[in-house]
């Protein structure tokens, strides 16, 4: 884990730094968030992928944890960060307020995925104890803050217009 301690501390960083600009958009819109049946739940999906790249990296700085746990641990905060958005999201899917295009949701659903399951499939090699399965977070760390970005933005501006 030692070459990959700076990596995990930058992660760790940045995604605090991101959720807590995410927390800001979110109580500076509150009002307009809350008056709209679905953005609660966006608000809330917004939260998952930053705070899952803040545990990953925080549980792979703990030193002299047994690969297994480690994994272990990889994979259930990939499952939560999978979990969580999919279950906003087939809620709004079958919502009568759901009135937008449909093609709108595609993106998010596309970058949930794309966030968590490279957790998952992290966690299950770290446990097996594969070589190089930590190169597996790397896409799922800068997708999930990119969700991140995309998903302020909409709740900081586009839920102005």
């Amino acid at each position: 884990m030692g070459n990959w301690a700076d990596f995990f501390v930058a992660e760790l960083g940045a995604a605090a730094a991101l959720a807590g600009l995410v927390i800001v958009a979110i109580s500076i819109n509150v009002a307009r968030i809350l008056s709209t049946p679905l953005l609660p739940g966006r608000a809330a999906e917004t939260l998952v992928t930053p705070t899952g790249v803040l545990v990953a990296s925080s549980y792979a700085l703990v030193p002299h944890q047994p690969a297994w746990l480690f994994g272990a641990e990889l994979l259930a905060t990939g499952a939560a960060m999978w979990l969580v958005p999919v279950m906003i999201q087939a809620r709004a899917l079958r919502s009568p307020d759901f009135k937008v295009d449909r093609r709108i949701i595609v993106p998010r659903i596309v970058l949930a995925q794309l966030s968590s399951l490279p957790f998952m499939a992290a966690g299950i090699l770290v446990w097996m104890d594969v070589g190089g399965a930590l190169y597996w977070l790397v896409p799922g760390i800068v997708v999930s803050l990119i969700a991140t970005v995309i998903n302020a933005w909409v709740l900081l501006v586009e839920i102005l217009r």
